[in-house]
């Protein structure tokens, strides 16, 4: 039973907590042209600066419930708007103080915001949601309560990513956007999206994707979206939105719905398959049932363990990924005012493009010989016109970005002002040796010697150096834009200042930096290496690769040999060689994987998504072989997942089990649903972590 505003309003204040940052909604009148009326502008901010979005915590629906009856109650004012501080509508809820507010907190919070949000549509005056930037969650639901909306077309990120966090979208998602723009395209962005790792939708995306009625971008977006709301107003401009099929389409999208749902969580996290249900349901255009269903869902979803795992999960990406546990003190890190990249391939290109866009100082790649010191520079350049043609950055920017990149054969002049020189050379230990050998007799004794090693030891690369202090690992996965996580190592002899150097480089490239103790494969290749292993013997012993890849549904970002596949056998191969070195008893090198690599396969699967019958003909055939069940597979790799996991806490690999999962979130991309790594083996009995 939904309780009515007043008591909602009540209720907020009493679970209101100091943890809530709270954004305030700020009232203006707008008098628009055209004789279109005067326009309540209502403006989220949370007096914080970009870093930290706009959300909806009970105090914030408070204050943006006052703003909305200020603006109904004031007979000048016409129309209403809302939008956010530059660049951000808002982040949707506040999950930490909602989390704070109770057994019945999530529900208080729930139909308040229904409450509050529905006063958009109910007010008697048109409203307008002018989407300014990032609106994720009940931030794109405000908007999508309005009715209509204007967005920036450079807008980073527009989603409903609550799946992704065993929630489902509380606040009308579920209703709204089925009704808007079908249930296909709700599938996609309320259980498709949030399982393909959180991914969302730009600006113009969004607008083709019908979210918005209108598209405008550069710096004077909201000046357009109020001289359009004007001629709406005035019927200068009529919206029109199409159809919405509500026969076979919507039977076709819900199939779809719950097969993604399936695959994707192999049913561990119950959150995707309500989402796909509420979708189904909203097909009756019932706009009072749809919201009770939603807060209903929200409530029986807010005792389940994944939202304890999510809400766990959540903190470790918004506070300790922006702390990372063990860095030095800030201030002893060195300004970087040039960077020297070693090689020219696509990884080395990879990261002048990152450094370059980032940190806007020159950078210098370098190679054996000029064709491929031309082949980086010329690919970085193309990536960056590529940036200019989907409007990502300006012109100015992109020849200044592109002057910037240079490239050359000989290392002793270009490397001598160089702060921050970087390796991305072949990974094998007397390879990097002899690169660092050569590059310490070009730098300063202050210069930083980066490796990006994906498994070698730091101590033993900078051991015959003069300086091995200033060597540190910079491990970053691919593809290097996408990928947030970056593994800052220390060696035995690294010292605090480049340690420090590092994590703020790292912190300029906006990337998620955990530190590493130097150690065989450090912390995702060496989990993954584990697994695979694991995975690995148990298909050499009989159990078919179709069986083994189905284990795991709802547990690693995608099947195992799927994975095998996206890395590259030859790169998977050459890690789990490194551990088996490190550590004989536990990590295992198949056979199987070694004449797949030996016989060049790029992928254990065809094209047509079966076994491809030549790396089948390269398996093991025992003669009698163990084939198990997928659930028994599930067991026994996690079981060495949680040995492991152990034996790295145990050795101090890294500060706590916390960099562990956050590691595997970001760089893994394992769900938040599950709390990364720990907390799902603590659920799964297979040991204590925390």
């Amino acid at each position: 039973m939904t309780a009515d505003i007043t008591t909602l309003l009540a209720r907020a204040q009493e679970i209101s907590t100091d943890a809530e940052r709270v954004t305030e909604a700020k009232l203006r009148k707008v008098t628009l042209p055209g004789g279109a009326g005067v326009l309540g502008l209502i403006t989220l901010d949370n007096g914080e600066d970009h870093t930290k979005p706009n959300t909806f915590g009970p105090r914030g629906l408070l204050s943006l419930n006052a703003a909305i009856d200020a603006a109904l109650a004031d007979d000048e004012v016409t129309a209403l708007g809302v939008t956010g501080k530059p660049f951000i509508l808002a982040a949707g809820a506040d999950l930490t103080s909602i989390a704070g507010g109770g057994e019945d907190g999530v529900r208080i919070v729930a139909e308040l915001g229904h409450a509050v949000f529905r006063k958009l549509q109910d007010g008697g005056k048109p409203s307008f949601g002018f989407i300014n930037g990032l609106a994720l969650g009940g931030g794109l639901e405000v908007a999508l309560h309005c009715t209509y909306r204007t967005v920036m077309d450079s807008a980073p990120a527009l989603g409903l990513p609550e799946v992704m966090l065993g929630l489902i979208p509380g606040w009308g998602g579920a209703f709204l956007v089925p009704n808007l723009v079908g249930a296909d395209t709700a599938v996609t962005l309320i259980v498709e999206n949030p399982l393909n790792q959180g991914k969302t939708l730009g600006g113009k995306a969004a607008y083709d994707a019908g979210l918005a009625d209108a598209v405008f971008g550069g710096v004077d977006y909201l000046e357009r979206s109020l001289l359009w709301a004007a001629d709406v107003l005035t019927g200068k401009v009529t919206v029109e939105r199409p159809e919405v099929d509500r026969g076979e389409a919507w039977d076709a999208a819900v199939s779809r719905g719950a097969k993604v749902a399936k695959a994707k969580t192999g049913g561990a996290s119950p959150a995707a398959l309500k989402a796909v249900e509420l979708i189904d349901k909203a097909r009756d255009n019932d706009r009072d049932a749809g919201f009770a269903r939603e807060d209903e869902a929200l409530e029986a979803m807010s005792r389940t363990p994944e939202l304890l795992a999510s809400l766990y999960a959540f903190d470790l990406v918004q506070k300790r990924a922006k702390r990372p546990a063990g860095a030095p003190d800030r201030s002893l890190a060195r300004p970087v005012t040039k960077v020297g990249i070693v090689g020219a391939g696509l990884m080395a290109s990879q990261l002048a493009l990152l450094f370059v866009r980032r940190l806007e100082v020159p950078v210098v790649l370098t190679d054996l010989d000029q064709e491929r010191v031309d082949k980086g520079v010329a690919y970085v350049h193309e990536e960056i016109d590529k940036l200019l043609a989907k409007g990502r950055i300006n012109a100015d920017k992109a020849n200044r970005h592109k002057g910037l990149v240079t490239g050359a054969v000989d290392k002793g002049e270009v490397f001598a002002d160089a702060d921050f020189v970087i390796e991305a050379v072949f990974e094998e230990m007397s390879v990097k040796k002899s690169v660092f050998a050569d590059v310490e007799k070009a730098v300063s004794p202050e210069c930083i010697l980066a490796t990006n090693t994906s498994s070698l030891s730091i101590s033993e690369m900078a051991a015959d150096l003069e300086h091995p202090e200033r060597v540190v690992g910079f491990h970053f996965f691919n593809p290097v834009a996408v990928m947030p996580l970056l593994e800052i190592v220390k060696g035995e002899q690294t010292d605090d200042a480049t340690l420090a150097t590092a994590f703020a480089t790292g912190k300029a490239l906006k990337k998620t930096t955990i530190l590493v103790k130097d150690s065989p494969s450090f912390i995702v290749n060496r989990l993954l290496g584990r697994f695979m292993g694991e995975v690995g013997r148990i298909v050499d012993e009989g159990t078919p690769v179709p069986v083994v890849d189905s284990a795991f549904a709802g547990v690693a970002p995608m099947p195992p040999f799927m994975l095998l596949s996206l890395v590259g056998p030859a790169i998977a191969l050459h890690n789990n060689e490194t551990l088996k070195g490190a550590f004989p008893d536990r990590f295992y090198v198949s056979p199987a994987l070694e004449r797949v690599v030996a016989a060049r396969k790029p992928s254990y699967y065809g094209p047509d998504g079966a076994i491809d019958p030549e790396v089948e003909a390269l398996l093991e055939k025992p003669e009698n072989p163990v084939v198990l069940e997928p659930a028994e597979v599930r067991t026994r790799a996690l079981t060495g997942l949680a040995e492991e996991v152990r034996l790295m806490l145990d050795e101090g690999v890294v500060v706590g089990p916390e960099d562990l999962d956050l590691a595997m979130i970001t760089g893994a991309g394992f769900s938040f649903w599950n709390g990364g790594l720990t907390m799902l083996l603590e659920r799964e009995g297979l040991g204590k972590f925390h």
